[in-house]
């Protein structure tokens, strides 16, 4: 089978085939079986392989080794029968529609910002594309219609084998120098690539591009996009969850965004409220120390970690006693604790607790947290053992 002369190449289209099975050996991943054609892509480019079956087996990988493909089956086959090939076309046509877009993307990133694109990873959730330089949000969004706009001009692809001498004089994106037999796909006015992929014969098939994410990455940026399929999916599972926001916020579906920062305000402005009162409650709490009492301990039920932490450090901070303990029941067995002290090192003291109580936690030596798996009662009488109160 000559190389850039398979039936992915010579048919992108190709969703079933037969072919003689030249070879089968058992590998590391299951057998490799060598085609006499194949219509199966073999992983490259930034293209996962395809998937699919011969026969009755299944084709879990395909790669290219040493000038031949094989395809990875997690049967054996018999060489020199003639099977029949047939191809997950859903997965393939999904590579092709993030492969061609991509090449548009990518082509006119170069066109306009004169980047290169130095990375393509596609998987099964997100296609990733790295330039070598920087990228607004505002600049990927107008990228965007860009795309959207050449994509919906139904532009018919070409796939170009030329001499060394016409390659020569042709401008192209290709991350290597190349030599020998170079393929060529071009998408007329937005790129011309040195490309091993398979790719959609007219743009319309794409649909459309919706661009997820842009990051800094090395010396440039990453872009997190979706084409095709992909994208409407992306959009349907958004706009099940903005429906769902819409109803529980009881906003227009174009209003969630604002009826979503009014509730947050008000959970703020209620936060601040519960801060004050907790503050009220400390202070109340702190009259039933008696008075030169060194070491206090405080059970309070239905108190987050956050709160008994504040609680604790009210009390060291404000001089209303020098060591104290404050729990929380979790359930009838474990405790949340939190424990400070103005003179005593707590990181030692929870050390010692954590050992006895079955615990877990630490912090530093004025302040440690963490829970205990034993009763409220076990753990006062081992707390005053510990600092001698």
């Amino acid at each position: 089978m000559e190389e850039m002369n398979e039936l992915f190449y010579r048919d992108e289209y190709a969703r079933e085939f037969d072919a003689e099975v030249i070879s089968c050996q058992k590998g590391k991943k299951g057998y490799e079986v060598v085609l006499s054609d194949t219509a199966f892509y073999p992983e490259g480019g930034g293209q996962p392989a395809d998937r699919g079956t011969l026969g009755q087996v299944n084709v879990l990988d395909v790669k290219r080794r040493n000038g031949e493909i094989l395809h990875i089956t997690d049967a054996p086959l018999e060489p020199g029968m003639t099977v029949h090939g047939v191809l997950d076309w859903e997965r393939r046509f999904d590579h092709m529609q993030q492969h061609s877009g991509e090449h548009i993307l990518s082509g006119l990133v170069h066109a306009q910002f004169g980047y290169d694109n130095v990375g393509f990873h596609m998987n099964d959730e997100v296609v990733t594309v790295d330039f070598n330089g920087p990228i607004t949000w505002e600049e990927a969004m107008e990228l965007e219609d860009k795309v959207n706009a050449y994509i919906w001009t139904d532009a018919e692809s070409r796939e170009l084998y030329p001499s060394e001498e016409e390659l020569k004089a042709m401008d192209y994106r290709s991350k290597i120098e190349l030599k020998g037999k170079v393929r060529l796909v071009e998408y007329p006015g937005a790129d011309l690539c040195a490309c091993c992929g398979t790719h959609v014969a007219h743009t319309g098939e794409i649909g459309l591009m919706k661009i997820l994410s842009v990051s800094r990455h090395k010396d440039g940026v990453r872009m997190e996009m979706l084409f095709g399929g992909r994208a409407m999916k992306d959009y349907d599972r958004k706009h099940l969850l903005n429906t769902e926001f819409s109803c529980r916020l009881s906003a227009k579906p174009y209003e969630t965004g604002e009826a979503l920062q009014r509730v947050l305000d008000e959970m703020n402005a209620m936060k601040f409220r519960m801060q004050a009162m907790n503050e009220r409650y400390y202070a109340m709490r702190a009259t039933s120390i008696p008075v030169g009492e060194p070491v206090i301990f405080f059970n309070e039920p239905g108190m987050s970690m956050v709160e008994i932490r504040k609680f604790c450090d009210y009390l060291i901070s404000k001089g209303k006693v020098k060591t104290a303990m404050i729990i929380s029941p979790k359930d009838k067995e474990s405790v949340n604790y939190v424990m400070g002290s103005a003179d005593l090192n707590m990181r030692d003291v929870g050390k010692l607790l954590n050992e006895e109580l079955h615990g877990r936690g630490g912090g530093r030596p004025e302040m440690v947290q963490g829970s205990f798996q034993a009763e409220a009662e076990a753990v006062e009488q081992a707390f005053r053992r510990a600092v001698k109160a």
